[in-house]
């Protein structure tokens, strides 16, 4: 499940929100081997919590609005930005399309690639190609598609992190050394100059949809990871203040882009 908001009918930019949701569904839910404490500590520090609400104030301050492409589902169901095969490094983890470990390492589910494979079919799937589309209807339009992966980070590494020796700045900008140009990065760290910002730590790379990527630099993608201490109560309380200035910071980057 994910929904689309329409943006300007002229305007490239989509904002990318995959993990602002704490719904599952019941399969996902039954799957899992957590008591409901366990679960909402799980939720707690996974959820990229209010980034769904950064998103959308940031459309309705932005000049010319843009798309929002939102995931509806937890990444407790699938995490849409996983690869769902051995390329992916967070399967050492137990952190793949279908997690089967949690934050802190802990078991979430028995391994069954089965049930896996049902995940990923009916979840995974229908996801990346409804980002697909999206995509190729903003290339039709305006010839270029600028993609703006909004996430957020905790202050404290988690003991999941592959690469949680870094810097952990106000801000994380992950960028793909195909799809991301030096212009996007420039302009999103003005748009930010208030926070401190850094380039692929801890985190990195960018969302592209597997059609383009590598192949048309015409779709540009820049990830977002806004650290949680700058606009909420950690880890998974509301928002305070901090929060709309994140989200001017994010219209200013959606009107340069």
């Amino acid at each position: 499940m994910f929904h689309v908001l329409p943006g300007d009918p002229g305007s490239p930019v989509i904002l990318h929100v995959p993990h602002a949701s704490r719904e599952l569904t019941g399969e996902a839910r039954d799957s899992l081997l957590l008591d409901e404490a366990a679960l909402t500590d799980e939720l707690d520090h996974l959820t990229d919590a209010h980034t769904d609400l950064i998103a959308l104030r940031a459309a309705d301050r932005a000049a010319v609005r843009p798309w929002i492409f939102a995931n509806g589902l937890s990444r407790l169901v699938v995490d849409p930005e996983r690869f769902p095969d051995e390329r992916e490094e967070m399967r050492s983890r137990g952190m793949g399309a279908v997690y089967t470990h949690g934050y802190a390492r802990r078991r979430l589910r028995d391994d069954d690639p089965v049930r896996d494979a049902s995940f990923v079919e009916e979840h995974f799937h229908p996801y990346a190609q409804g980002m697909t589309t999206l995509v190729a209807d903003r290339l039709a339009a305006t010839g270029r598609a600028v993609i703006l992966d909004v996430h957020s980070y905790p202050t404290q590494a988690l003991p999941y992190e592959l690469h949680a020796d870094g810097p952990r700045p106000e801000l994380c900008l992950g960028v793909d050394a195909f799809h991301t140009p030096l212009s996007l990065t420039d302009t999103a760290t003005g748009a930010f100059a208030a926070y401190t910002a850094a380039v692929n730590t801890p985190f990195a790379g960018a969302y592209v949809p597997l059609t383009w990527y590598g192949r048309d630099r015409a779709v540009s993608a820049l990830m977002l990871e806004i650290r949680r201490d700058t606009y909420m109560t950690e880890p998974g309380g509301s928002p305070n203040e901090g929060l709309g200035d994140i989200a001017d910071a994010l219209a200013a980057l959606v009107d340069a882009a």
